[in-house]
């Protein structure tokens, strides 16, 4: 198994700059990452960063609570392919989710997946799995089935949750049946950590603890903390 192909190598935080973009491709070239995922602004300056390098490039919409309208994300997503995005991770709409109002979520999700098949992109919905009860995310996994999405995944990482083996292990029963992806998200970042969502059922890591988890498992010193989730 190559852990590096499984892992985007991710850089959501506000504050990040150009600089850090730069670093986190370079740094995505060296050890073969799958994917940068970085905020749609620097997307295009991404691209251009892995002309001819195997790593795609991987934005978000909706981002990082998931109210924005159907219509907005799916603008979104659209600009960030044009802009040369491989993949996009929208957030689910958590609000409608909550109150039950499944046909506004199905609705969202459509957008988001309709755009991203129209531009050839992967589509994944992160679900912030620690809001919901596990009816509402075997329910919102049953939604991204229905919606023709290609992962669930479990968390931005900025909301005070983050990916946990149970949840992981709920998500992968309902959708890998049906072809689906899941993507593990926010706070994994050890080696350790890894290998949990691995063995739970995931199918892709985002982290923005890549090189610390890839120099764990070269047996290296491990670089300072991450800079985000």
């Amino acid at each position: 198994m190559n852990i590096a192909q499984l892992i985007d190598h991710t850089l959501l935080k506000p504050d990040s700059t150009r600089t850090d973009v730069e670093r986190l491709c370079a740094e995505a070239r060296q050890f073969g990452f799958c994917s940068v995922c970085v905020h749609p602004m620097y997307v295009h300056f991404a691209t251009t960063l892995l002309q001819g390098a195997p790593v795609k490039v991987c934005s978000v919409a909706g981002f990082p609570f998931g109210a924005n309208l159907a219509t907005t994300k799916a603008a979104e997503t659209r600009a960030a392919i044009r802009d040369g995005a491989r993949e996009v991770d929208m957030v689910l709409n958590i609000s409608a989710m909550k109150s039950g109002d499944f046909d506004t979520v199905l609705r969202d999700l459509q957008a988001v997946a309709e755009a991203c098949r129209q531009g050839g992109a992967l589509s994944k919905v992160i679900l912030e799995t620690h809001y919901l009860t596990d009816a509402e995310k075997i329910r919102a996994c049953e939604l991204a089935v229905a919606a023709g999405l290609n992962f669930v995944k479990t968390s931005t990482g900025f909301t005070g949750g983050g990916a946990t083996v149970e949840d992981v292990a709920l998500m992968s029963r309902v959708v890998k049946p049906k072809g689906l992806g899941v993507k593990a998200s926010g706070g994994i970042r050890t080696l350790a950590d890894v290998h949990k969502m691995l063995a739970a059922g995931a199918t892709r890591i985002g982290t923005s603890a890549g090189v610390k988890i890839m120099q764990e498992l070269a047996g290296e010193t491990p670089a300072p903390p991450a800079r985000n989730d």
